[in-house]
């Protein structure tokens, strides 16, 4: 399946989106193995870092571009590739990972999410408070 950002926002809400990307995989799946140079080559380069600045500003720097959900300054803010990356689409230059239809923002949290977990490692949002509430979370 091949996973989109136009297909990505028919999807309203953070957890929606998280199922349409999750990934499934389990920790110590090899992804690059002892070619990780190559991806890390790629993620220094000046057009992904122009890229990934393109990304961020289109999606309101929020977790997976849900308006609700907006990551604070100081937190790591992760560009995720929607359909994992190959050694084979680096060393051949495949267009769709510098394709902004294939991207989206998301926090480290999630980011792991997609990869290896599932809904309780997601943000919750902030829960309204009112004054006299003495009721802690």
């Amino acid at each position: 399946m091949i996973r989109t950002y136009t297909e990505l926002l028919r999807h309203k809400t953070l957890e929606d989106r998280f199922r349409y990307l999750s990934l499934r995989g389990s920790v110590g799946d090899v992804t690059f193995g002892f070619d990780r140079y190559l991806n890390q080559d790629f993620y220094r380069s000046r057009q992904w870092r122009r890229l990934r600045n393109q990304v961020i500003l289109r999606d309101g720097a929020c977790d997976l571009g849900i308006e609700d959900y907006e990551i604070p300054n100081g937190r790591k803010i992760i560009v995720h590739h929607m359909n994992p990356m190959t050694e084979e689409d680096i060393i051949h230059g495949v267009s769709s990972i510098l394709d902004p239809e294939f991207l989206i923002t998301t926090t480290l949290k999630t980011h792991n999410a997609i990869h290896f977990g599932d809904e309780r490692l997601l943000p919750q949002p902030l829960v309204d408070r009112k004054p006299g509430d003495t009721k802690l979370w």
